[in-house]
This record gives C-alpha cells, structure tokens and sequence, in this order.
C-alpha cells in the first residue's frame, strides 16, 4: 500500500492539510545556549547514553534479539507486554539529536538497533516480541492490555523520526510494512477494535504525512471514531472511561480515565480533524482541552490526579499531596498543545506548552540526566514513607519496571528545537523563548533572526533580523499571558504591547540589522488558586516568569515545618544563585511558625527539587 517518498526534512508533527501556523523544517531552528541548551546537552552525553545500558538490563534489547532469531527463542520474554515501546521511543531520541549534530556513536546504535527490529519482524508485517516470546497465537487477541497497537504507534513515530531526521528507510520500511497489515486487519467491514492504550493514531496520521498512503489516515480516523462504542472490556474495578471508551471523542468535554491514554487520543484525535478538514471534531477538542487546562491541570500543568487509574479527576479535583501527574501525561499535554496551537495559532496553547515544559515535564529528569520521577507531586509531608516505587518520596529512579517515561523524556528534549518557532503566509512566529538562531522561507524569500536572553530567569529577549527580503513581513512574538506590563521596542523606539495572552504581531519592512526588544517582567510573583480547589482553598504558591516555584525542607531554618508554617504578605526577595542547583534564582518570603514567631522561607524552581536529598516540599503553602 505505502509508497515512500524522498526524504522529508520537516519536524515531528507536519501537517499536509492547510493549518494556521506551519511547524520550521528540521534545523531552521537552532537552541544555542542557555536553560533548554544545558538540557539538551545533558540528554545527549548523559542521558540518551545510559538508557541503552539500562534498555540491555531490563532485557527489552534481548527480546528483539530473541525474536529475531540472535538468541534462543526459548529463553523467552523479559519484562512487561509494551517494553519494545521503549527501545522505539530511545530510538526516536537519537534520531532527533542525529538531526541536531550528527555523531558516530549515535549513527551506530541507530544502524544496529534499527537492523535488530527489522530482523525481528514476522514475514507478514507484524512486529511484538511479547506476543512473538510468549503468546504467538495470542495476535490481537488482548486489545485491552496486550498494547500491540501502542508499541506499533511509537515503531511508526520512531521510523518517522529516523527518515525525517538521516533519511535512513530501516525503520520506514518496517513500520509501513506493519502498518499494511494493520490497515488490512482494522476498519469498517474487517475487524472492529481499539487498542486499549491510544497512541497508535497520531502515528498512522504522520505516517500518512509521510508516505502519502491514504489507507493509514483512514485507519487513524476509525480509531478515533471508534472510541466510546463499547469495543473494549474495562479490566477489573475500572470503567470504560480508563481507556476512552465512554464516550465518542466528538462528545467529550472533560477528560476522564488514564491521564496518557486521553492526550495521547486526544493528539491523534486533533491530527484525524486537521487532515480531514473535520472542524466539528477540532472544535470539540479545543473546548475539551480549554476545561482541562481551566479546571484539570495543576499549577505546574501536570494532569492527573488520581493514582488510581493513573487518571484525570473531576473538575477542580487537584490534591497537591495525592497529585500523580505523570510524566508521560505532561509530555502528551505538550504534544496535544503543539497541534492545537498549529491549527489554530492560539497563544493559550503555546502558554500552556511553556507552562508544562518548565515545570511538569522537566521535573520528570534529574540534573544528572540519570535519574527520573514517574511521578510528579505537588506536596511531600513531614516523615512521609514511600510504598510505592513510583512515589516521589521514594526519590528519582535509575529506570523503572514501566519504563514509559525515561525515554519519552529523552524524546521530548532531543526535538525541543521544534518548538521554537513556526512560519505563515506573512511571517515568523516565536514560541519559546531562548537563545536561538531562527531560518525560514516567507513568501518564498529567505527571511533569518537571532535571539538572545537569559529566560526563563531574566526577561530581555532581543531578536535580531539577520536576513529580510525588501518586502513587508510579520514577526510574532507571545505576550504570556502573566506578563502584564511588558514592553517592546524596535530600534529603540517603544512601541505599544497591548494586551498579553496573545502573539504581538510586527509587521514592516525589516532589513537586515533590526533589532526588536522584548522586556518581560519576569519576577516573583504569589498566585493565589481558583477557590473551587479545595484542596489548597486559603493557600498561596510563587511563580516567577514561566517558572513554578516550591519551598523543600533543606533551605529552611532550623525548627521550620512547612506544613506549620504560613507564608506573611510581604515583600519577596529574589536572589540569584549562581552556584545552587546549577544556577537558579530563589525566592525568600516572610512567614509565621506555628507558634506564632516569625521566620523566613527560601523557595526554589519546583523543576530543581529532589537534586540533592529527598525531604518534605510543597508548592502550596498557607497564606492566612
């Protein structure tokens, strides 16, 4: 069915279909230096490194090898049913940082591991070393937790990844392979089924992009339509709605169920609306996607507030000490945003993007890069014990039975540089803000910029023209919407802002040498929470520019128990560490002990906690 095309340098996300912002071509867009660079730099040498070591201890490499032949098969299967997702998300990673700078060391474990997964792939197509090791006559016969269609869906991501980002076809030319035997075996008129874990359809619509085959977004669309029309078997306590299948996704809005299973539909969902020009379907995610970000996500835009289930809770239902708010649920909060903001070009979805990334995604990584959190609570209390491996008082982990999260992170910071800007019929458009050099084709002249800033801890952002045609074009740049008062100036002529919360946008003939300023008021600031919270009713939080912030017990005087402490209006003082965490700015409050003598609390970003001992910390804090 597939019919490959040439190498195509777009990003991750590349719609077909008309959007209101198109993503940059890989490259056109470069991070530099600064916060996201020292990260990306850390993955890179650390992080996507280690993971193939701790891919080989898990077994999940040995998997491949035994089903491919390399090993006895009758040494069987190591691990949980979905761990080949792993080594395709680990793979994807490297495909991305093989775009960003191409490395010897990188090429060979994607040469090797690639030819490892096509040997592993049954002649007809289908590809699961769980199914393959230890139940072959089980094909398709567990959609509810066998996870056959999401381990395909991030095959396909990664094979996307890897021809995108080297024009190497190994992976490409598995994942269509499975992909035919999909679209053959699901749909109208074949059999009728979902995959308990969705996933599978924002992978069929990329591939779509990709190949041009039309049977893959076909199927992508009956996955999606197919949602909430009993084909699944809720296992034990839960309900249809753990994995979706309450409702049709045209008619949900409020997200229910397993937190990842529900963006991730969510995403593929907004991929299905945007290639089929369905706006019915995108206006019933957009509505759906303004109540979670209203009423379900937490201050740090982490979702998922139940442990049970993994799962959303109800509206205004957010708990900072029982948040579970998994990191693989903000990365897919960052992935549905990112498609909606393409669609649409609204710059809510782009604020909450930023929003998620500093706080609910990067707390997920440890400086080091080695360690993790699956997990991301708001709150630890005094003398709390850690039952559950996943718990944050347990502390970050090395890798984890369910390993989802590690290697999607690495994922995320290794094609981070797509998310900086986009492009349209007029102009260009900056999302993130960092140091960062900026090439794109608008109206088919070649128009260059280069920024520089020390966001997220100082909010000069200066953007330089280095490349304009002689005619007229627009650049945008996001007013957060928490940056009241901020100013702009061209060539040192303010110019006026307006109101924040939306894209400013500059239109002019620019020349070469232009320089536009961008000063937002990145200081600390107390956040008082919607009082239909009532878990945190009569607290206060800080935040600073994008940036969250917690209070741990280590920076606290002698004697100070946060949850006997209350926070005092007062004037918060700022002060740059250079040499703690890093290089981080914190933030002093006075504050009232329980005995009524009064003291001073130090808070630090929420994204640096649990770097140098596990202790009590909160991020809501009372203010009476």
């Amino acid at each position: 069915m597939s019919s490959l095309q040439p190498p195509d340098p777009s990003a991750a996300v590349a719609p077909i279909a008309a959007t209101t912002l198109r993503p940059l071509p890989l490259g056109a867009a470069k991070i530099t230096g600064g916060f996201w660079s020292e990260r990306q730099d850390v993955n890179r040498k650390a992080t996507i490194p280690a993971a193939g070591d701790r891919l080989e201890e898990a077994g999940t490499l040995r998997n491949l090898r035994r089903a491919a032949g390399r090993e006895p098969v009758a040494d069987g299967f190591t691990g949980r049913p979905f761990a080949d997702s792993d080594v395709y998300k680990w793979l994807e990673a490297v495909a991305w940082e093989q775009s960003r700078e191409p490395s010897e060391a990188f090429a060979a474990w994607q040469s090797s591991t690639s030819a490892l997964v096509a040997d592993a792939q049954e002649a007809d197509g289908y590809l699961n070393t769980h199914i393959r090791l230890a139940v072959p006559d089980g094909r398709f016969t567990d959609l509810e937790k066998g996870h056959e269609l999401y381990c395909a869906g991030h095959l396909l991501q990664a094979a996307v990844a890897q021809y995108r980002a080297t024009a190497d076809r190994t992976l490409l030319t598995v994942a269509t392979r499975f992909a035919d035997l999909l679209a053959d075996h699901f749909g109208p008129g074949r059999t009728e089924g979902i995959d308990g874990h969705p996933l599978i359809e924002m992978a069929l619509v990329e591939l779509y992009r990709t190949t041009g085959t039309t049977a893959y977004l076909d199927l992508a669309r009956y996955f999606v339509e197919a949602r909430g029309h009993g084909l699944l078997v809720p296992p034990g306590h839960h309900g249809p709605a753990y994995f979706q299948d309450h409702l049709p996704v045209r008619d949900v809005r409020v997200l229910g169920g397993h937190a990842v299973r529900a963006l991730y539909l969510a995403s593929g969902a907004t991929d299905v609306a945007v290639e089929t020009g369905d706006t019915e379907l995108l206006d019933a995610l957009r509505e759906t996607w303004q109540t979670m970000v209203d009423t379900q996500a937490y201050l740090t835009g982490g979702v998922g507030s139940r442990w049970y289930g993994e799962a959303f809770g109800d509206p205004f239902e957010l708990p900072p000490d029982a948040a579970y708010c998994e990191t693989c649920a903000a990365i897919a909060s960052v992935q549905w945003s990112w498609r909606l903001l393409l669609a649409t070009g609204g710059s809510r979805y782009a604020d909450q993007l930023e929003r998620t990334l500093y706080n609910a995604v990067i707390s997920g990584v440890s400086s080091t890069g080695g360690e993790f959190f699956y997990v991301n609570t708001l709150k630890v209390r005094n003398n709390a014990y850690a039952d559950d491996q996943r718990s944050a008082v347990a502390g970050r982990q090395p890798w984890y039975g369910t390993a989802c999260c590690p290697p999607n992170v690495m994922r995320t910071l290794a094609s981070l540089d797509q998310l900086v800007a986009t492009s349209d019929d007029s102009g260009i458009q900056l999302h993130l803000y960092a140091p960062a050099t900026v090439m794109a084709e608008v109206g088919g002249a070649a128009v260059g910029l280069e920024v520089t800033t020390r966001y997220p801890w100082h909010g000069r952002v200066t953007v330089t023209v280095t490349e304009s045609p002689e005619t007229p074009w627009t650049l945008g740049l996001r007013l957060p919407a928490w940056a009241e008062g901020c100013k702009l100036t061209i060539n040192g002529t303010e110019e006026p802002v307006g109101e924040v919360g939306r894209t400013a946008a500059l239109e002019r003939r620019w020349k070469r040498g232009d320089e536009v300023v961008l000063d937002l008021p990145v200081r600390a600031r107390r956040t008082a929470p919607d009082d239909r919270v009532d878990s945190v009713r009569g607290c206060v939080a800080i935040e600073r520019g994008p940036l969250v912030y917690c209070f741990e017990q280590l920076d606290q005087p002698d004697g100070v128990v946060l949850d006997e402490t209350a926070v005092l209006p007062g004037e918060l003082v700022e002060t740059d560490r250079p040499e703690l965490l890093g290089g981080v700015t914190t933030v002093s409050v006075p504050a009232r002990r329980r005995d009524g003598s009064g003291t001073t609390l130090t808070a630090i970003p929420y994204y640096a906690w649990a770097n140098r001992a596990m202790g009590p910390m909160t991020v809501w804090i009372d203010a009476p």
